[in-house]
């Protein structure tokens, strides 16, 4: 899974990180992705998607499929594991948010370039908060910047968690599923593309439901 080196903002269209940030990026990418061999990969992977969600670059996708590839009656498993300490890590996001946000909240904005534009989206963020978490737990949209924005906003907390299971859910439970089924050949396919594939159901899913508000 490569990792999510933005080019650009994501919530304004400005230029966002340092080179020398996009490079550090990468270094942990690489080091993240040598700890799929390790003997307790499982932990491993549990931290990484616990961290991923609120402050750590790297997404557990990384991990996750060579595992799964490595030991395929077990993807299941890993997909649960990651989908639970991704959750758990999005609600010390969220805590990041509501009760840290000058001090964490604000550093890892400022890291991924989005503090300006953060202070104005956070006014609309709340009429669409729900989508957004589902949005940025299924896409390659940066999800520690939606778990953090949620508990600085106010985000209902059962809407967040509801929306986040489901979101994380899906995601690393598709992942898997392609890749038990499918094998190495999948990896590809997953890489590749499945982020875009993600993106276009969100926004059918969204385009759906206004189409059928407005019948």
């Amino acid at each position: 899974m490569r990792c999510w080196v933005p080019e650009r903002d994501a919530l304004d269209g400005s230029t966002s990180l340092s080179e020398p940030t996009v490079t550090m990026i990468r270094r942990v990418y690489d080091w993240t992705l040598s700890l799929a061999g390790h003997p307790r990969a499982l932990g491993v992977l549990a931290i990484v998607a616990f961290a991923e969600s609120s402050i750590f670059p790297v997404p557990p996708d990384v991990l996750m499929i060579p595992m799964i590839l490595a030991t395929p009656s077990r993807a299941f498993l890993i997909a649960g594991v990651c989908t639970l300490a991704s959750v758990l890590g999005g609600l010390f996001g969220y805590f990041i948010g509501a009760a840290l946000y000058d001090t964490v909240g604000l550093a890892v904005f400022e890291f991924y370039g989005q503090a300006t534009a953060a202070e104005s989206f956070n006014v609309r963020f709340n009429q669409h908060g729900a989508w957004a978490v589902l949005i940025a737990g299924m896409t390659p949209f940066p999800y520690k910047v939606i778990t953090i924005m949620s508990g600085w906003t106010g985000l209902s907390l059962p809407v967040f968690v509801a929306s986040s299971i489901v979101a994380r859910g899906l995601r690393f439970f598709i992942v898997a599923a392609l890749l038990w089924k499918f094998g190495a050949p999948m990896r590809r396919f997953i890489e590749e593309y499945l982020g875009l594939l993600f993106t276009a159901f969100v926004a059918l899913l969204i385009g759906g439901f206004a189409i059928v508000r407005y019948l």
